[in-house]
């Protein structure tokens, strides 16, 4: 693994458990971290962040080998893997910390994201995502790190379809 490969891009799409669930099954993916960011308080806790008055949004850290997936591939994922049409949460989860977005770290992955958001509007859809610069990102408690896998569930709000 050549490190200057190696990225990082951050999602916002509900329940980070689902969102990391799905993001660790694509080859090139080196980590999904479960964390928060755009609020207002450094180091905030999960409790801070649920209440919504934090203006945080669950987040996955996907740190990713760009010879093997492209942040583009990343991008596709991220849209086919939740509701990126609803405004209020995702599914039953309802709340400012459940809203869809990208936190871009470069230019690149804002016009790729913003490039996809148009195919999308292209083919029909509403997007409520919404692209943020990047900010810091504070890693969840260790008990939302791999949750499916350690409980040997399925995403309950989280599900592929195929859009691209």
């Amino acid at each position: 693994m050549n490190n200057e490969n190696i990225k990082k891009a951050y999602f916002a799409a509900g329940c980070f458990w689902g969102v990391e669930y799905h993001f660790e099954k694509l080859e090139g993916v080196v980590s999904a971290i479960s964390g928060y960011m755009g609020g207002k308080i450094a180091n905030p806790s999960y409790e801070m962040v649920c209440s919504g008055f934090s203006g945080h949004l669950e987040v996955v850290e996907v740190t990713y080998d760009e010879s093997i997936v492209s942040f583009e591939a990343l991008t596709k994922l991220f849209f086919e893997i939740h509701d990126f049409s609803q405004t209020n949460g995702q599914g039953p989860d309802i709340g400012s910390q459940y809203l869809s977005a990208i936190f871009y770290v470069n230019e690149e992955q804002k016009d790729i994201s913003e490039k996809l958001i148009v195919a999308l509007e292209n083919k029909g859809f509403k997007v409520a995502t919404s692209l943020y610069k990047f900010v810091p990102f504070y890693k969840a408690e260790d008990y939302h790190q791999d949750y499916y896998e350690r409980h040997q569930k399925a995403p309950y709000c989280h599900s592929y379809r195929k859009i691209f």
